[in-house]
C-alpha cells in the first residue's frame, strides 16, 4: 500500500485494496511456477507483510520502530537523496517512511521465520542496510544483505523494457509469444550474459552455445535457446508450444490444431468480431462478406480485388476463388477463424456466443 521510492523519479500511484489483493494473488501464481512450496523439509514461503504491519498502530510504530531511524542518516540514502535533489518533484512523507516498513519486515522475518539474508537489486541497498541496522538495535542480532546490479542491455537501457512497456511474467500482461519474441530479438552482445544469468545451463554448455552462435549470428541459435529456456520456465511447456506456434503462424504457417484460448492469446492485439454461428451453416459465409465483416476490406469490390491480387487468406491459406464460401470446416479452433489481408493485416471472426 506504500510504494518504494527507490529508482522512481516521481510519487507512485496508490492502489486500491482490491487491486493489491489481485496483485498478491498474481504474484503467488507466478512464484509457484518458480519455487517449490511443497518441499517436505524447506518449503518456500510466500507471506504478506500487511499481516504484521496492518495491525500496527501509528503511535506504536513511531515509538517502537521510528525512534531507531535518525533523519540525518535517512537523508543520506540514495533513494531519498536523489528525489530531494530533483527540482521538478519532491518526496512525500509517505514514501519517505517506506524505508522503515521494509526494515521492519526484515526484522519480523528474522524473528518468525529465521530469515537472515535479504537479496535484492542494487537500488535496494539502503532499504536492506536499514533492516540490518534495525534488527541489531531491536534484537541484538546480525543480519546480512546481498545486492546485484540492475540488469541493463549493452546500450545501457534497462533489461525487460519494450516499446509497449515492461516485460511481464503474467501471461495476461505479456503473452508467451511476446515474451518469447523479446528474447529472440535480443542483441547478440547481451545473449551470453542472459544465458548465464537466467538459465540453469552449465558453463560449458553455455560457452558451446555462444561459440556456435558466433559462427553464424544470423540463425540466432543462442537467442532461440535462451527464449525456449525462459519461456518454459515462466509459462511451462504449453506456453512454449503456443509461443513457437505463434512464431510459425506469423511467418505464414497454416493455422490449425489450436484452442480458442490459444488463438486469442496469440492474436491478442488483433481486431476481432463476433458473428452468429449460423453464418457458417448451410451454404456458408461468402469470403467477400467475411473480409468485410472482419474489417479487412471496405467493400465487396475491395475484397474481390484483394483476393484477385493474391492477398486474401483464411487461416493463412490463400483464397484462390472469390466465390468460395466458409463453413465450420474452415474454423482454426473451436469457434475462431483467422483472416488475413496482405502480409501482416490479421483479424479474427468468432462464431457463436456473443456477437457484434
Amino acid at each position: 500500500m506504500i510504494g518504494d521510492p527507490s529508482g522512481k523519479s516521481e510519487e507512485r500511484q496508490l492502489l486500491s485494496e482490491e487491486t493489491l489483493r489481485a496483485n498478491v494473488e498474481g504474484m503467488g501464481r507466478q512464484m509457484r511456477r518458480l519455487l517449490d512450496f511443497d518441499d517436505a523439509e524447506r518449503p518456500a514461503l510466500l507471506v504478506n507483510n500487511y499481516d504484521w504491519v496492518g495491525p500496527f498502530g501509528f503511535l506504536e510504530f513511531l515509538r517502537d520502530v521510528g525512534k531507531h531511524f535518525p533523519v540525518n542518516v535517512m537523508l543520506t540514502k540514495d533513494s531519498v537523496r536523489s528525489r530531494l535533489e530533483r527540482t521538478d518533484s519532491g518526496l512525500s512523507y509517505t514514501e519517505f517512511s517506506y524505508m522503515l516498513l521494509q526494515a521492519y519486515d526484515f526484522a519480523h522475518l528474522r524473528r518468525h521465520h529465521d530469515c537472515e539474508l535479504q537479496v535484492g537489486g542494487s537500488d535496494q541497498w539502503g532499504n536492506i542496510t536499514a533492516g540490518i541496522d534495525l534488527a541489531r538495535r531491536l534484537d541484538g542480532v546480525q543480519l546480512y544483505g546481498m545486492t546485484c546490479p540492475l540488469l541493463t542491455k549493452s546500450d545501457g537501457t534497462k533489461m525487460g523494457k519494450t516499446e509497449s512497456g515492461a516485460l511481464w511474467l503474467a501471461p495476461e500482461r505479456t503473452s508467451p509469444y511476446q515474451f518469447y519474441q523479446y528474447w529472440i530479438n535480443l542483441d547478440d552482445a547481451d545473449v551470453g550474459k542472459c544465458l548465464r544469468f537466467f538459465t540453469d545451463l552449465g558453463r560449458e554448455e553455455i560457452e558451446s552455445i555462444v561459440a556456435e552462435h558466433q559462427l553464424d549470428p544470423g540463425r540466432r541459435e543462442a537467442q532461440r535457446r535462451l527464449a525456449s529456456e525462459l519461456t518454459r520456465l515462466v509459462h511451462g511447456d504449453e506456453g512454449l508450444h503456443v509461443a513457437r506456434r505463434a512464431t510459425e503462424i506469423f511467418f505464414g504457417a497454416e493455422i490449425g490444431e489450436l484452442s480458442d484460448a490459444q488463438l486469442v492469446q496469440i492474436f491478442a492485439d488483433v481486431p476481432s468480431k463476433g458473428m452468429p454461428v449460423d453464418a457458417i451453416g448451410g451454404e456458408g459465409l461468402s469470403v467477400l462478406d467475411a473480409l468485410c465483416a472482419a474489417g479487412l476490406a471496405k467493400s465487396k469490390g475491395d475484397a474481390r480485388r484483394t483476393i484477385e491480387q493474391g492477398g486474401g487468406y483464411v487461416n493463412n491459406r490463400r483464397i484462390e476463388n472469390v466465390e468460395q464460401r466458409l463453413t465450420s470446416a474452415d474454423l482454426a479452433s473451436e469457434t475462431v477463424m483467422v483472416l488475413r489481408s496482405g502480409k501482416k493485416r490479421y483479424a479474427l471472426l468468432r462464431f457463436g456466443g456473443e456477437h457484434d
